[in-house]
């Protein structure tokens, strides 16, 4: 029988990234004065042990907001390209992590280690896009009206960035805030997801070796464990002028409520029901290999997972047939042998989530043309190994309407024109991501058109899943409205000022306003 933490180097990858040794079970890393209860980490790879963390309680809290309050007075000032060669250097560190770290990810979220690699190269990836950004924080210049005066806007800092991720990027989402945030001159407290809270440990841990070597305040960045209820420490404080959440639309829909009743500001990153449009022009070899690593990619567990295809009934049968063809060649089994495809559920919850949407389908009509099973045996002792399910269903099934975190496929047929196509893919209250496969240039554009999709994410010729940091990732509806990443997403890390300056002994009014003493 294999042991993964010792087979596949688990082991070593903990004490490098500054975490006692795998089973221990004991408290680890910088848990920023956590007293409170633990969080024990099973992994759904093999359901093994890998270590604990305390929680935060209301007065470790209180510790951190203190020490993030002081760090931030020393870092605002601090120049935009100095603190952009912090970031760099944190780039720089992360290649040196990128195998350990990889490994963690893999083995506590339980995604292929290929997966992991790459959400961390989104790590390094995003540092080095916020390096460049770090000279290029700018603003404008206006023509003022009044004689003798100059117009200008700037960006300063917000102050106190809160983080709330998700398990299934437990690194590189929070990178994707954090990064910019901090070149922004932001400090950051942080949240992870307790269902990978050593991720967050292994990543404070290394950028505490580049604060320390710079001999900078370690409130810069802040780790605090726990639930939901620490998340509402964070989302009810005043302190905080925006919180990041990324998660279900349940949750962000008390996120932005609470957030919102103080008068802060939320960027929230939530469900997505995404879906691949296949015309008749589609090219079915790039359509089938989009739609299956979209599907069951990290076990479905993306916010941008294909869940549904809008297939035209003229090729319907012939994309059907390959892609049931393409998911018996899947390989379901432990995420770090990189000889397989899909990996575990996050835990058994997921899975009861799993067979419920797949029961349901079928309640509603559907058919389930590759069955979905619960894997059990060798290799599958954590129960959270699930095959990949295609059902056929129709657009207004209520299973259809929704989100389901898991690998599970709806095939949907239309007739008619691309119009057709769009109207059943925004028939639905996400809008993270989309995609069409067609090589007919007047479908691609009508898809791309004010009439077209109304996800955030609008793709041609590629699948939903996976993004570059280079653009600005986000959907619309109840995906939240919120971008984060690249493009211009900087600016809601940062407070607009306008600024005018009269250069002249005069004190003429706007509007031409006459106001004589």
């Amino acid at each position: 029988m294999i042991n993964t933490a010792t087979d596949f180097g688990i082991k070593e990858a903990l004490q490098q990234l500054g975490i006692s040794d795998v089973n221990e079970g004991t408290s680890t890393g910088q848990n920023w004065f956590s007293n409170g209860s633990e969080i024990a980490s099973y992994s759904p790879v093999d359901g093994e042990l890998i270590g604990k963390v305390k929680t935060s309680t209301r007065e470790d809290y209180e510790k951190v907001m203190e020490v993030a309050q002081t760090a931030f007075k020393s870092w605002r000032v601090m120049p935009a390209p100095k603190r952009g060669e912090i970031v760099r250097q944190f780039g720089e560190r992360l290649r040196e992590y990128k195998e350990p770290l990889g490994k963690l990810v893999s083995y506590e979220m339980g995604k292929s280690f290929q997966e992991g690699l790459g959400e961390v190269q989104e790590m390094i990836d995003i540092c080095d896009f916020a390096v460049g950004l770090s000279r290029q924080l700018h603003g404008l210049t206006m023509h003022s009206e009044r004689p003798g005066h100059r117009m200008y806007e700037q960006y300063h800092p917000l102050g106190i960035v809160g983080i709330i991720s998700a398990f299934n990027f437990p690194v590189a989402v929070w990178s994707w805030n954090t990064a910019l945030a901090w070149i922004c001159g932001d400090v950051c407290v942080w949240k992870p997801s307790e269902k990978a809270p050593l991720c967050g440990v292994a990543c404070q841990n290394i950028f505490a070796e580049v604060l320390k070597e710079n001999n900078l305040p370690e409130g810069i960045s802040c780790l605090i464990n726990g639930d939901y209820t620490v998340g509402e420490f964070m989302t009810t404080d005043k302190r905080i002028p925006l919180i990041s959440a990324t998660g279900s639309t349940r949750m962000g829909k008390i996120v932005a409520r609470t957030v919102g009743e103080r008068l802060g500001k939320s960027l929230l990153e939530l469900g997505g029901n995404n879906a691949i449009i296949i015309t008749p022009d589609a090219d079915i070899k790039m359509t089938v290999i989009g739609a299956v690593f979209g599907a069951c990619g990290t076990a479905g567990q993306r916010c941008t997972s294909t869940r549904r295809l809008i297939i035209h009934e003229s090729v319907y049968d012939k994309v059907k047939n390959a892609v049931v063809d393409a998911y018996g060649q899947l390989r379901i089994g432990n995420p770090l042998d990189e000889n397989n495809h899909v990996g575990p559920l996050i835990d058994k919850d997921a899975v009861e989530m799993y067979k419920a949407a797949l029961e349901k389908v079928v309640a509603e009509g559907g058919n389930i043309i590759v069955e979905g099973e619960v894997l059990e045996g060798e290799g599958y002792e954590s129960g959270c190994y699930v095959r990949p399910a295609i059902a056929e269903a129709e657009p207004h099934f209520e299973i259809v309407q929704h989100e389901t975190f898991a690998p599970v496929l709806y095939l949907l047929k239309y007739s008619g024109d691309i119009e057709d196509a769009i109207e059943i893919q925004n028939g639905v209250a996400q809008g993270l991501s989309s995609a069409v496969m067609t090589t007919n240039l007047r479908e691609a554009e009508k898809f791309l058109s004010h009439a077209g999709s109304d996800c955030g994410i609008a793709n041609v010729n590629i699948g939903t899943s996976g993004a570059e940091i280079g653009g600005a990732f986000g959907g619309e509806k109840e995906t939240g409205g919120g971008r984060e990443s690249g493009s211009d997403a900087w600016k809601v890390y940062m407070r607009r000022q306008t600024n005018t300056i009269n250069y002249t002994t005069e004190l003429p009014l706007a509007q031409g306003i006459k106001f004589d003493l």
